[in-house]
């Protein structure tokens, strides 16, 4: 791929100019760190995938089925995303706080033909809808989600598992919205690092996702599990309290200890001998809506792993699992009511030198325009400490920015 460098004034705007520009395309990714790194927005019209250059794309929860063949997938989903599909961009956006470096494919594009793109993309109107207050219904009520965590209760009780995420889906039917309007909102609401947008196939995916699944640098390679959340506070006292809470509060530690142990388990399996370690053990972070707990797993692999192995190895996040994995996985099957789809999956790149960053898809809206069917999914981790009230005021606190957005 050749490259152009070009100055912006308005970064947010000129993201959102992006989007709209290049609406029409098949493909089209938007990674945003929300300053904590370059942003990347990648283009195609079609599904070429060239294996040797930049690949952007996502895999969805139901991949598991691949990775453990004994898995099935038997719930409906009403948002039709692939179970993995990757594209190679015919153009790569890298934008930093003033400025753009835009990579293109050669054989498409030409250097004046880029110029008149970007002198295209910055006279382009940027739309802002009305508020249109969907209406949200939950999949399930909430006595049959408490029924439910008690039941999953009684599988930790007789030592099934020792912990399961359990996730409820909120939708809406014949609905019109503005993907790339409804994304600004809500990153607006809640800016993340992960935080992505996609679209493909008429199906969209608007994403303030705070977690990072895996990142490859090199030989080098980590995961941050995110285990323990609590709410912001009113004040900068009480905030301060409810984060101490959280630090201190034993079945949040024990849940993310958990986890920490899986995803140490998963690495192991393509890890040099010896190399897997903790680098962060229950570190609080914080978000605009919530305070969480995250931990951070490193480890090193031979130099010619390559990504799907590694994909076998770890997918899907523990974190969006529970303990013992497969079996966690399948409870998740028999007791959730609808089909993940993209939802605790995963959306990244691989560079053409390998190396690559998946995030975790939560806190994010999934909308198929071809249906006009929308929805998003919350849940947690239950444990043998888990109270069932709590959890689902747990489900609402993290729904509170799509919420938002959309009603």
């Amino acid at each position: 791929m050749e490259s152009f460098i070009s100055r912006i004034t308005e970064r947010e705007k000129f993201q959102q100019q992006v989007l709209y520009y290049f609406q029409e395309f098949e493909n089209v990714i938007f990674l945003n760190s929300n300053n904590n790194d370059s942003n990347l927005i990648a283009v195609a019209k079609t599904n070429n995938l060239d294996l040797k250059d930049w690949q952007f794309g996502f895999i969805s929860y139901d991949y598991k089925n691949k990775v453990e063949p004994k898995l099935s997938s038997k719930n409906t989903c009403n948002v039709s995303f692939p179970e993995k599909h990757f594209f190679t961009p015919e153009l790569l956006f890298l934008i930093s706080e003033n400025e753009l470096e835009l990579f293109y494919d050669d054989g498409l594009y030409s250097k004046l033909h880029v110029s008149k793109i970007i002198d295209e993309i910055i006279k382009v109107d940027v739309k802002t809808a009305v508020k249109q207050n969907i209406k949200i219904t939950p999949r399930i009520s909430k006595t049959s989600y408490i029924e439910k965590i008690n039941k999953l209760k009684r599988h930790i009780q007789q030592g099934d598992i020792y912990e399961v995420n359990f996730c409820q889906e909120f939708y809406a039917e014949h609905v019109s919205i503005n993907p790339i309007d409804i994304y600004f909102k809500l990153n607006e609401k809640s800016p993340t690092p992960f935080s992505c947008y996609v679209k493909h196939n008429g199906n969209y995916l608007l994403s303030a996702s705070p977690e990072r699944f895996i990142k490859k640098e090199g030989n080098k390679i980590f995961s941050q599990p995110i285990k323990g959340t609590i709410k912001r506070g009113e004040n900068k006292a009480e905030d301060e309290q409810l984060k101490q809470e959280l630090l201190k509060d034993k079945k949040e530690r024990s849940e993310n200890i958990m986890i920490v142990d899986l995803v140490r388990n998963d690495l192991a399996k393509i890890a040099n001998k010896n190399t897997v370690h903790v680098d962060e053990l229950c570190g609080i972070y914080t978000f605009p809506q919530v305070h969480q707990m995250i931990s951070t797993v490193k480890a090193e692999i031979k130099d010619n792993t390559d990504f799907n192995e590694i994909l076998k190895a770890t997918f899907p996040m523990g974190s969006m699992t529970g303990a013992p994995k497969v079996r966690a996985m399948e409870l998740i099957e028999e007791y959730e009511t609808a089909k993940r789809g993209l939802y605790s999956g995963a959306v990244g790149y691989i560079d053409s030198l390998g190396n690559f960053d998946f995030n975790v898809v939560i806190r994010s809206i999934l909308y198929n325009q071809k249906t006009d069917y929308l929805s998003f999914f919350v849940g947690g981790a239950i444990t043998i400490l888990s109270d069932p009230e709590k959890e689902y005021e747990e489900c609402l606190l993290k729904a509170k920015a799509m919420f938002a957005v959309l009603c």
